[in-house]
């Protein structure tokens, strides 16, 4: 194995430093995995690892599965793995955090360094695949420290430590956004329970209000004419018969009355008294009466 960070002093470096400093450098591989391990550096460390993950490539390719694509992208603070198409992170591995770099001499595609895991402490093996590339990659990375070493005696040691408040921002920051995606999640639900409460509750007042549940005002029964038998009380408010229709108001006493064709007034046998003849016939009836009890008298 050959580390990175052990390199000659007469090698020059591939790329400027502008190169890893402003920007990044890109490299495609095939990304085998990443396994825990004891120590932060060592050759037989990290041998082991690549021994694990290529026998655990063997099963996955032995059930059909393909080794997945990633983009390194690799600068003064770190290495990125990505997704090649969504350009999404997946690993984010600060440059202050890997401990250990090296690529294989037995098999030239393989390199692999070792990553302090920020949120479990742990140490990361991460072993990559790359037909081309390997030894590239690793002095990339060999190259990128040396920079960010160079750059720390520069500044007396505050800009790594800038970095590194930074990160823990960034840490705290993607931790806040995950508590806060959790507590729209729980507040989503609560609001579909209560929706689904008054849903439940209205569909249960239409229930009750329906035709079939609902109490209606019985209308007084009629007869086989479907008239409504006579009552007196209920001539002053007249009731609607069972086909809607209102019976016709009842004509009170006081009202005019009508006369014939002759000018008489109807004959009224409920409306008839002595005090509704004129004088002259009232007269005579008396004197018929008088007349009559006289001959009865007699008799």
């Amino acid at each position: 194995m050959n580390r990175a960070f052990s390199r000659k002093k007469d090698k020059t470096w591939m790329h400027t430093p502008e190169a890893l400093s402003k920007h990044y450098i890109p490299y495609n591989a095939k990304f085998l995995g990443s396994t825990e391990v004891e120590q932060p550096k060592g050759t037989e460390v990290v041998r082991d690892a690549v021994r694990k993950l290529k026998f655990a490539r063997h099963i996955k390719k032995s059930e059909g599965q393909k080794i997945p694509k990633v983009e390194l992208q690799i600068s003064i603070y770190g290495v990125k793995i990505l997704e090649p198409k969504t350009k999404e992170v997946q690993h984010n591995c600060q440059l202050h955090r890997i401990s250990f770099c090296a690529d294989d001499k037995t098999d030239k595609r393989i390199f692999t360094f070792i990553c302090k895991d920020s949120e479990s402490n742990k140490h990361l093996c991460y072993v990559f695949d790359s037909e081309k590339c390997a030894e590239e990659i690793t002095l990339t990375i060999g190259q990128a420290f040396d920079l960010a070493y160079r750059k720390f005696l520069e500044s007396g040691g505050k800009d790594v430590e800038t970095r590194k408040q930074i990160a823990g921002m960034q840490k705290r920051s993607s931790r806040g956004s995950r508590c806060w995606i959790q507590d729209l999640e729980t507040e989503n639900m609560e609001l579909k329970n209560k929706v689904q409460d008054l849903e439940n509750r209205l569909r249960i007042t239409h229930v009750s209000s329906s035709p079939a549940g609902s109490v209606t005002v019985k209308s007084p029964s009629t007869d086989i004419f479907d008239m409504v038998p006579f009552s007196p009380i209920s001539q002053q408010s007249p009731t609607p018969t069972r086909n809607g229709t209102q019976l016709p108001p009842v004509p009170s006493r006081s009202a005019e009355i009508k006369r014939d064709l002759f000018g008489a007034e109807p004959f009224d046998p409920f409306n008839c008294g002595a005090g509704d003849f004129p004088p002259d016939i009232q007269s005579k009836l008396d004197e018929m009466q008088r007349q009559r009890w006289r001959g009865s008298k007699w008799d």
